[in-house]
């Protein structure tokens, strides 16, 4: 059997291209030929998101040791199983490819001046190289809401330039199935004249865990997270939603719009000098940190983060109610208004010239205490490019989609914002609502971040043996100021607890404004999987699963944190 696999898959490529063989370890004891079998989310030979879930529920409640009489045997069964499983996936994989655009010829042609009269409701026409569609049906259903009618009556081409993310089999099957006809005027080149609005980018530490590029998103590996209460800045988790400014600091300014209609204008130079400079420590984490485990319940929509889109740093700059109240604006009377203070960044989407920005209410923004800064240092270093220099918002215990980076506009406002990422997006639903009932008005903007744990080490599929005592080291954090005073580690799967060893909380702020996570440790015995959950001083607790908690976006993600190592028995 291995020896035929081995002659049809060499037909074409190697082994250890069909999966990554380095994620996959065998412990061969000389005692008993024991073979401790790494789950099969290590693999990477299954391309659709389906195939990889079941794989993972499948392994779960499935994977075990294997034990043979003859370790070499036990080796060449797994691997014939592995493999075969390999290539009938990937023959599946690669007779169902779909490639978007190509040559239809019995499809009806059409022009690009007959596609681009059909630019409005009733009617909207897409193209996308040699294809035509009609959208027209699909507009509601489109993630990203009204932004689809951008490219009515033309290419979508330049948009999925600049939202790479489309660039799925998942996106290429929706698209064609609204798919009318050919463009007979199409010419290749005009796709390569497209300039791409990500040349410029920063260069990035190869570490971090790359979940897109355009634009780039990566996160830190969770080993590295709990090594430092500080998360050093090359490994710092990044969350870009456009491509990253080029900002020459000597001619950068920040304008600032108070409730009268007056303004200011900034230097950076001039925030430093007439300000006083102030310190933070403060947690950065993605609304969707830990999306990846709520879509092993339903498919969610969005960046597969782990658990790695989080990163504590410290950060200076200047308060936000300073810099506003040298302008004017009556902080206090501001706190009880129904206003909100908006944060407009330099990163553009090309496509629509719309800049990101997001708000916060006056209640939040504009309280001392909640000590909102217009940080230019990170770290002790000035902001890098990724993180938003020279400028940036950090808004203590909120989600970082409200930090805004590369910041160019303060602005007091009557309502929230209407941008994009304000109004479509970071927003929760219930579980019964999907892309087919979803109605993002019936929803409130995500502010304050719930409490949440996640174990850093050991990782998914180590191996410990069992009876001896292990290190479980892990963050917790909860948002709006509210330490975390306990934090539960059990090595049963929840059946029983242990009260981990918190970092010294007593330096970290004041009772109801502690911004930065709690990392913890504890030495316990692993009989089969670890769980974590924490408590903040509200008694937030996180909950035991995410089925009562799932949403479309997969945002939130607090549930016990679960880890399976794989358990060695000593005899």
């Amino acid at each position: 059997i291995m020896f035929n696999l081995l002659s049809k898959v060499q037909s074409r490529r190697s082994v250890s291209q069909l999966f990554n063989i380095k994620n996959i370890t065998y412990n061969l004891r000389q005692s008993n030929h024991i073979i401790p079998i790494y789950k099969t989310s290590n693999f990477r030979n299954f391309n659709s998101k389906s195939s990889r879930t079941e794989w993972k529920k499948w392994f779960n409640n499935n994977y075990q040791y294997i034990g043979f009489g003859t370790g070499t045997i036990g080796v060449v069964i797994l691997c014939s199983s592995v493999v075969a499983l390999s290539v009938l996936s990937e023959e599946e994989d690669e007779s169902s490819q779909i490639k978007p655009g190509e040559l239809i010829t019995n499809l009806p042609g059409y022009k690009t001046s007959e596609v681009c009269l059909h630019n409005k409701i009733p009617s909207i026409w897409v193209t996308y190289k040699h294809g035509v569609y009609d959208v027209t049906d699909y507009i509601n259903s489109h993630p990203g809401g009204s932004k689809i009618l951008l490219a009515a009556g033309r290419s979508v081409e330049p948009f999925w330039g600049l939202y790479a993310s489309h660039h799925k089999q998942q996106i290429y099957k929706i698209l064609e199935q609204h798919r009318i006809g050919n463009l007979l005027d199409y010419e290749a080149d005009d796709a390569d004249k497209i300039q791409d609005v990500y040349i410029n980018e920063p260069s990035r530490s190869p570490i971090l865990i790359t979940n897109s590029k355009k634009p780039f998103n990566a996160e830190t590996p969770l080993r590295l997270l709990s090594d430092d209460f500080y998360t050093p800045n090359d490994i710092f988790f990044i969350r870009n939603h456009l491509p990253v400014p080029v900002i020459d600091e000597r001619s950068y300014v920040l304008t600032v719009r108070g409730v009268d209609g007056s303004s200011r204008s900034y230097k950076l130079d001039d925030l430093k000098s007439e300000f006083q400079r102030r310190e933070i420590d403060s947690t950065m984490q993605c609304a969707g940190n830990r999306r990846d485990d709520m879509s092993l319940i339903r498919e969610v929509k969005g960046l597969p983060w782990k658990g790695g889109a989080i990163g504590n740093a410290r950060w200076t700059g200047v308060y936000l109610v300073d810099v506003l109240s040298s302008l004017g604006v009556d902080i206090s009377r501001e706190l009880d208004s129904p206003r909100h203070v908006e944060f407009i960044g330099l990163d553009i989407d090309s496509t629509s010239d719309e800049h990101y920005a997001a708000s916060i209410p006056a209640e939040i923004a504009l309280d001392p205490r909640s000590d909102i800064l217009l940080a230019y240092e990170m770290n002790g270093e000035p902001l890098p490019r990724d993180h938003g220099f020279p400028l940036r918002i950090i808004a203590p215990g909120i989600v970082g989609a409200r930090s805004v980076k590369w910041l160019s506009e303060i602005r007091i406002i009557d309502d929230e914002s209407q941008s994009f990422w304000q109004q479509r997006d970071y927003k929760t639903f219930s579980p019964s609502i999907d892309w087919n009932s979803i109605n993002f008005s019936d929803s409130d903007s995500i502010q304050e971040s719930p409490i949440v744990s996640t174990i850093c080490e050991p990782g998914e599929g180590e191996p410990l043996t069992h009876g001896d005592i292990s290190t479980i080291r892990g963050y917790s954090y909860s948002g709006a100021g509210r330490p975390v005073v306990r934090v539960d580690v059990s090595g049963d799967g929840g059946e029983s607890w242990n009260v981990a060893e918190l970092e010294d909380p007593s330096r970290r702020g004041a009772r109801r404004r502690r911004w930065a996570w709690t990392l913890w440790e504890a030495d316990i015995e692993v009989v089969n999987e670890i769980v974590c959950k924490a408590v903040d001083s509200s008694c937030n607790v996180q909950p035991d699963s995410s089925n009562g908690i799932w949403n479309v976006r997969g945002l939130l993600t607090n549930s016990w944190h679960r880890v399976k190592p794989i358990i060695i028995h000593k005899d």
